[in-house]
């Protein structure tokens, strides 16, 4: 069993993300519905969250709600939803208690009226919490965000706000919806799948990438250490020889 004290607290990725993948599949092992998948997920969140604010992460990333997901099944859809506004409503005294800071990516203006009220009201009133930045990714799909970027930054070209000669890194860095977030350090997906399914394509250049075969619903504290110590064993060397980073 891997301890807290094994982990290195000074060699903790700055920006933890996660594909909470196998949810759908866990509540089919158990003869349910995929509806108790997702709730059963949730508990997961819950302790994934508290143990990374714990370790001293200061931003971590879930895949809550994809573009794409918008497609499944109106039900799966409304359930989802009236998910995400209860676990706003019941887990907004564990990130006051925590001091963590409750933030969104993604295309909004899509979410149920409700869902998108209760969202803006925790990110209001967790927004002086300076311990941990958790941002939900939903209605994202990172080939919409870099197409909203480009979009932007071309009409602040056409109306002579930008240069095209200015347009580099930092520039697109500004325009994407994680502009006040650092690059991702480590990604993690559950379920057993090795694909990256459209999420922070950009923001992942140099992730190192940590996949298990652990249902989401199943994923517990031990689960978030084995991925961050097999991290820290890793060199990241961002395209230099591994003599010049030492």
């Amino acid at each position: 069993m891997i301890l807290e004290e094994q982990i290195n607290k000074d060699n903790l990725p700055k920006h933890l993300a996660i594909i909470m993948d196998g949810n759908g599949r866990w509540a089919k092992q158990q003869g349910m519905l995929r509806a108790f998948g997702h709730e059963k997920g949730t508990k997961s969140v819950r302790e994934t969250v508290e143990s990374c604010a714990k370790l001293g992460i200061e931003n971590l990333t879930l895949y809550a709600f994809s573009t794409e997901n918008w497609n499944r099944p109106k039900l799966e859809v409304d359930t989802l939803m009236n998910l995400l506004i209860k676990s706003l409503k019941k887990e907004l005294k564990t990130l006051q208690k925590n001091e963590i800071r409750l933030n969104s990516i993604g295309n909004l203006s899509l979410l149920p009226t409700t869902a998108h009220k209760e969202l803006l009201e925790v990110i209001n009133k967790t927004k002086e919490n300076k311990r941990m930045t958790l941002t939900l990714a939903l209605s994202y799909g990172s080939r919409e965000e870099l197409v909203s970027a480009i979009k932007t930054i071309s009409d602040k070209v056409k109306n002579n706000i930008i240069s095209p000669e200015s347009i580099d890194e930092t520039i697109i860095n500004q325009h994407l919806y994680t502009h006040n977030l650092p690059d991702v350090d480590l990604l993690i997906r559950t379920s057993g799948e090795h694909r990256i399914s459209n999420f922070l394509l950009w923001q992942i250049a140099y992730a190192e990438l940590f996949f298990t075969d652990v249902l989401w619903p199943d994923f517990r504290e031990q689960h978030l250490y084995e991925a961050i110590i097999s991290y820290q064993k890793r060199e990241r060397r961002f395209g230099k020889t591994s003599e010049q980073i030492k």
